[in-house]
């Protein structure tokens, strides 16, 4: 690769993980991987989003399930429950609207928050809570979800804090995948091999550190509303395929970005 080619936009550039920062990352994924079912994967996962993501002070997950039925099987705190559950009992919320618009959601400060009237003021007056940042998680088409940060602080949350946040709920969404569908469990090794090689193929095409390459797998699988491993597992026999190399050689981002 020559030294002018260009790096995917998804890589994030300089907002990409520290080592220290892709270290902890790392220690959650795992720590979940290892989580014996799905409710003490949870409870890692919303203790790490703690732990990775400074302006965090307390995360939950929501779920949504067949018939509508929505609830919060793990929780840092009763702040984070409370959270939660405010927004279900009012049927408003960022939350709420990550799960319906299929996206990352935003509050910079829930005080002068206008689109969830009934919720937002409530949350920082009784909670104290004045930011959130929700991220949507594709769990099945039976089962939606968001991975819920609430901040003290207003204007708590950075690019950067959403880009890794936007990492680790990609990682929620393959665990709770594979818990969901026996067929997961059953190639859950298969499926981090798969992770790993298309992490490979991008590092040494784009120049990537293994948290950028990462950080391109987790935003596609987000936006294309699909797990990790499904994502890799195209840009892997994409790349294995002679017509689609000699189709994309040269150039300087990956189609799937």
């Amino acid at each position: 690769m020559t030294t002018d080619a260009k790096r995917p936009a998804d890589a994030t550039g300089s907002s990409a993980m520290t080592e220290d920062l892709w270290d902890r990352f790392s220690e959650v994924v795992l720590s979940m991987a290892a989580a014996d079912g799905q409710m003490q994967a949870l409870e890692s996962v919303v203790a790490g989003a703690k732990s990775i993501i400074e302006p965090v002070d307390h995360a939950a997950v929501s779920l949504v399930h067949r018939h509508r039925r929505i609830d919060t099987p793990a929780a840092t705190d009763d702040i984070a429950r409370r959270g939660d559950q405010l927004q279900y009992d009012a049927g408003e919320g960022p939350c709420l609207q990550a799960i319906r618009d299929h996206e990352s959601v935003t509050s910079i400060d829930l005080l002068d928050e206008v689109r969830w009237p009934r919720w937002s003021r409530r949350a920082a007056e009784e909670l104290g809570v004045r930011s959130m940042l929700c991220l949507y998680l594709f769990v099945s088409h039976d089962t939606l979800g968001a991975l819920n940060l609430y901040s003290d602080r207003p204007n708590a949350f950075t690019a950067d804090d959403r880009t890794t946040g936007l990492a680790l709920a990609a990682n929620v969404a393959m665990a709770l995948n594979s818990e969901q569908r026996p067929e997961a469990r059953t190639n859950s090794v298969d499926g981090a091999a798969i992770i790993a090689q298309a992490q490979g193929l991008l590092m040494h095409r784009y120049e990537l550190p293994p948290s950028g390459a990462f950080l391109v797998l987790a935003k596609a699988a987000q936006r294309e509303d699909t797990t990790l491993r499904l994502v890799a597992r195209t840009l892997v026999d994409n790349a294995l395929d002679p017509a689609w190399r000699g189709a994309h050689a040269g150039r300087g981002s990956w189609s799937g970005s």
